[in-house]
């Protein structure tokens, strides 16, 4: 397999762990005390992308006196607004990575045309 499609592969993996964190986000949006995740992309040797899913802790929204339960005392922390854009950016990130596996076989495919 050559490198293009292994980068790209890699990235795919990648990304798919930065949109289940974003998912996880979304799904406690209405927890209280819930602190999100954050996918960091870096680069691996010799070509790939690893994530780190990291926990943001800043504080959530103050809940007011007569709705704290239990040991809850704070909303998430969880901003929807920017998961739904974190989704959007996610999916063009898929779409650029497919875009490049297909590119390389069709790379390959017209190389083996020339050679035959």
């Amino acid at each position: 397999m050559s490198e293009a499609i292994n980068t790209a592969l890699s990235a795919l993996r990648a990304t798919l762990r930065k949109q289940d964190a974003t998912a996880h986000n979304i799904a406690n949006v209405n927890t209280h005390d819930f602190k999100k995740g954050r996918a960091a992309f870096e680069e691996t040797s010799p070509a790939g992308v690893k994530v780190t899913i990291s926990r943001v802790e800043t504080p959530g929204t103050p809940l007011p006196a007569d709705e704290v339960i239990g040991d809850g005392h704070e909303m998430s922390n969880v901003s929807l607004e920017e998961e739904l854009v974190d989704l959007i950016t996610t999916g063009h990130s898929f779409s650029a990575n497919i875009k490049t596996i297909q590119t390389e076989d069709e790379m390959q495919g017209a190389l083996l045309d020339i050679i035959a």
